[in-house]
């Protein structure tokens, strides 16, 4: 498992698993980020992503991006 930080852009990809508190779990959650679901990395600028998931395109921080494992 890596983190979504430094999945190559453009490529799909897998969520295995969701880390960190239970507050930052569920908020994740309800973006669209849930194991099993597919993420696509659209762009990375200063480790921020932004990601397509579930038909959406979402901005994640540099920080939540490496609580979630592909």
């Amino acid at each position: 498992m890596i983190p979504l930080t430094i999945a190559d852009t453009g490529e799909e990809n897998i969520i295995k698993k969701i880390g960190g508190r239970q507050e930052i779990k569920a908020h994740l959650e309800n973006l669209g980020f849930v194991a099993g679901g597919a993420v696509t990395v659209v762009n990375a600028v200063g480790g921020n992503v932004i990601v397509n998931v579930k038909d959406s395109r979402i901005a994640v921080s540099k920080e939540m991006a490496q609580k979630i494992m592909i």
